[in-house]
């Protein structure tokens, strides 16, 4: 048998025809016709104000960062469950992490525990909607209104997804998008940031285009451009910007067939897990989840580790998750010591995501989940 992967980019449409439409356009920098049929596709699907398409979901973050105009001390609230440039984006700007522990059934920021991280200095809170899953954002937008903070959604997982029928990425002031290789539509790297505070868009704009009035000029506003604020090379190029909207162009397909993924892994797995005493992914009922990962948390970190093992063995490729932030060398240096996360220290050791990407034939699931029965704890 073959290596059943992982992740594995997957073509949906017509992602090659573009990209032969843009260079034959002569018109392969950021900014261009593709890029602007991207932003207006997520700005229809997530009712955001402003998308602006960026090199990466980390550049989105950024941007982000550098509009809350962060001063020494300030701090955000980030969950410890997460990748890194949900802190770093931040820390590279200024900013204090404080690290905040998740709940124990979505693997989110946990909403209960919010007030507790909220000091004088606290500027803005970043909940990362894990596996595509939202995040109690009633309790989270309505906690940092009565505190004055910003909320900026980390979306990574999110797109498709909603929470009490809102889209995600529409709740907080600013969230941000991955469009990695592995999330579910992809251009290689790349990402964008929403805006649903219309007062951020000119900055925004600015920002992204390395602190120049570069947009105003294009539209007209402005006679030339120059330098007026801080800002970076964070626009996407065409090309890849193409390749995107050939995915975006089946928004809808790619969801389907992700949640069909999904729910057989459900649905073949329940007995099993029931009787290893491993958990599945738990989804609220006020949740449609973007069906970006499907995991397992098995009962030890002795039976994690056995368990990937298990499956290399028999050519199937899964894989752990994020470690604690709070643990991590440069976390450290805020504070972090054991047991500040209690449920994020467990839980990141027990956790194994299993093979789940667009291109997965019926029959390499169907591979996956008798390898996965044939395994006890």
């Amino acid at each position: 048998m073959s290596l059943i992967p992982f992740n594995q980019a997957s073509p949906v449409g017509n992602e090659l025809g573009y990209i032969e439409e843009v260079l034959a356009s002569g018109h392969i920098m950021g900014n261009g016709p593709y890029t602007r049929r991207c932003e207006a596709l997520l700005e229809s699907v997530t009712l955001s104000k402003r998308a602006l398409l960026t090199t990466s979901c980390t550049s989105a973050l950024e941007i982000s960062a550098l509009l809350l105009n962060l001063q020494p001390g300030d701090e955000i609230i980030v969950p410890s469950f997460a990748f890194v440039s949900t802190a770093n984006a931040f820390v590279l700007h200024g900013a204090t992490p404080v690290f905040a522990d998740i709940r124990a059934d979505t693997l989110n920021l946990d909403e209960t525990q919010l007030k507790k991280y909220i000091t004088s200095r606290t500027r803005a809170v970043i909940p990362l909607h894990y596996a595509g899953v939202a995040c109690a954002m009633d309790a989270i937008s309505e906690i940092a209104k009565r505190n004055n903070l910003v909320v900026i959604e980390d979306n990574a997982h999110g797109l498709s997804g909603a929470f009490q029928h809102k889209p995600l990425g529409s709740w907080g002031q600013m969230a941000a998008l991955s469009f990695h290789e592995t999330k579910n539509y992809t251009c290689g790297e790349g990402g964008a940031l929403l805006i649903n505070d219309e007062h951020y868009i000119e900055r925004a704009e600015i920002i992204r285009e390395k602190g120049t009035n570069r947009q105003a000029f294009f539209r007209g506003e402005v006679d030339k451009y120059s330098w007026v604020d801080f800002g970076s090379s964070y626009v996407l190029s065409d090309i890849l910007a193409a390749m995107l909207l050939a995915q975006l162009d089946r928004f809808q397909a790619v969801y389907e067939k992700r949640r069909e993924i999904w729910r057989r892994y459900r649905d073949s797995l329940q007995s099993w897990a029931d009787a290893q005493s491993v958990r599945i992914p738990v989804v609220p009922p006020n949740c449609q989840q973007a069906c970006h990962i499907f995991y397992l948390i098995l009962p030890s970190e002795n039976c994690r580790d056995r368990f990937i093992a298990h499956m290399r063995e028999r050519d199937i490729h899964t894989v752990f998750h994020y470690l604690p932030l709070h643990l991590s060398r440069m976390g450290r240096r805020w504070g972090g010591k054991e047991g500040d996360c209690p449920v994020t220290e467990d839980i990141s050791t027990r956790l194994v995501r299993l093979p789940f990407y667009y291109g997965l034939a019926d029959v390499q699931q169907e591979e996956i989940i008798t390898k996965i029965r044939a395994f006890t704890c």
